[in-house]
């Protein structure tokens, strides 16, 4: 796997990669190189089936992500403003279209943007000291990665217009509460569980984890009968791939199965 300038990517077990937004010295404030690494990461995943779990986290353990850089905006003309946020929309698009499963591992603060990533995952595991808010109002702006929109299909209209429009910061048992995160781990541990239940995940058998993902997804935007309708469409592309044959066969002969995504 390359390198990128301000995100550490890893290859783990089983398939899984980590990745880690490495900007500790400003909480992991995205700018315009990380949002390009970002957009290139998860867009190859598209054309890409070999990797079938992506685990996204921030450096440190004090912040996840605070959004984009301010003091790098600090000095941006009205027209570089805009042309910067089609590169973070372009970042945000990517993780919310990528095709298999995204875990975030919130090690820290996730304020603003880095919120908005979060939702975007498919899952979130956070640490118990984690911290969450939508500040943009508060700076003159409003959500524009997503937030006026994913935070209330998690947490309630209501609810979300509260922490929106009052910008107010929620602990990690609120984000737990309210199904923005999964589970709470322990300070140091939120890597490690995340990355287990990746591995977990990528055992399994890869396209009837996409096609699952692509289900749930696209399903919700639907009324009941065409979602149903949706789920079939998805289930009968696994009955003729080998992966489903091998999943039958190794049920029946109680061993584990070998998936190959085909």
């Amino acid at each position: 796997m390359e390198k990128f300038a301000t995100l550490r990517v890893r290859e783990g077990p089983n398939d899984v990669l980590l990745a880690t937004l490495d900007r500790p010295e400003v909480a992991n404030a995205f700018d315009t190189r990380t949002a390009l690494g970002l957009s290139e990461l998860f867009e190859r995943f598209r054309a890409e089936e070999r990797y079938r779990c992506v685990v996204i986290t921030g450096a440190g353990d004090k912040a996840f992500c605070a959004g984009a850089d301010l003091k790098e905006r600090n000095s941006f003309s009205d027209e570089q403003w805009r042309s910067q946020h089609e590169t973070f929309e372009r970042m945000f698009c990517a993780v919310r279209d990528c095709p298999i499963p995204v875990v975030a591992a919130v090690n820290g603060a996730a304020y603003a943007g880095g919120l908005e990533l979060v939702l975007h995952c498919d899952f979130a595991y956070a640490s118990v000291t984690a911290k969450f808010a939508l500040t943009e109002v508060s700076l003159g702006i409003m959500p524009g990665g997503g937030g006026t929109q994913t935070l209330p299909r998690v947490v309630g209209e209501r609810r979300a217009k509260e922490l929106i429009l009052a910008a107010r910061p929620f602990s990690a048992e609120e984000a737990l509460a309210w199904g923005l995160v999964n589970r709470l781990c322990e300070p140091g541990k939120v890597v490690q569980e995340a990355l287990r239940v990746a591995e977990r995940v990528a055992s399994l058998a890869p396209l009837a984890v996409r096609q699952a993902k692509h289900a749930i997804r696209q399903g919700l935007h639907r009324d009941l009968a065409s979602a149903m309708q949706l789920e079939i469409e998805a289930y009968n592309r696994l009955v003729g791939t080998e992966d489903r044959r091998e999943g039958m066969r190794a049920f029946n002969e109680k061993r584990t199965p070998k998936f190959k995504g085909r």
